[in-house]
């Protein structure tokens, strides 16, 4: 069973990664003109599916990756660098703006019908920073337990997001636009350190082989 500091590593670069009082503003954009059960509806679809997909590679990553011929330790400095970039889009207030430019092309192609599916569950919420994070805990966590463990963290982090969507009006209002930047900025300064990380430990591994 990992350590309890190996598991709070692993919540906390998912949390980050996810980044669930990000997507709310984005959540109540996304859902306009809908009443408050049918943004529950919403918000419980899209992080139901998040939930499968992040599990999928959490359980399989590892073989989807094999299939193409990509090593773990490839993937981890891979994961890192993306990660970093995904991290100094946050710290420089970049991400938003990508995020939203998702959300509106999926509204144009999809409408409001799908939204749960996309843009909400992919990629805002299962992106490829947090499908990357997942396969590079995978790879800790290749034991039952320990990958049992790993798919009650990626369950626990979408909870969260669905208490996020469930309470986006308040938690908006709340955060308001210095809120919402100060607290960008400190999670992407954390998911660089993490990062960085990753990228040491990828590295180190590639050497060893």
């Amino acid at each position: 069973m990992p350590s309890v500091d190996s598991l709070f590593n692993a919540f906390v670069t998912l949390l980050v990664t996810i980044d669930p009082p990000g997507l709310a503003p984005l959540f109540l954009a996304l859902t306009a003109g809908m009443n408050r059960s049918q943004r529950t509806q919403v918000g419980l679809r899209a992080s139901i599916i998040g939930f499968l997909v992040l599990s999928l590679f959490a359980i399989a990553g590892a073989s989807i990756l094999s299939v193409f011929g990509i090593t773990l330790p490839a993937f981890r400095v891979a994961g890192g660098l993306l990660l970093f970039v995904i991290a100094f889009e946050m710290i420089f207030e970049r991400r938003q703006d990508r995020k939203e430019k998702s959300a509106d092309t999926a509204i144009t192609r999809d409408q409001i019908h799908h939204i749960a599916a996309f843009p909400l569950a992919i990629p805002l919420i299962a992106g490829p920073g947090a499908i990357s994070a997942t396969v590079l805990l995978s790879s800790h966590y290749d034991r039952p337990l320990a990958l049992a463990a790993l798919v009650a963290i990626i369950l626990l982090c979408l909870l969260i997001t669905q208490m996020v969507f469930v309470l986006a009006e308040r938690v908006d209002g709340f955060l308001g636009a210095t809120g919402r930047s100060i607290l960008t900025r400190l999670l992407g300064l954390i998911l660089a350190a993490l990062a960085v990380q990753f990228v040491a430990d990828g590295v180190k591994a590639l050497m060893a082989a």
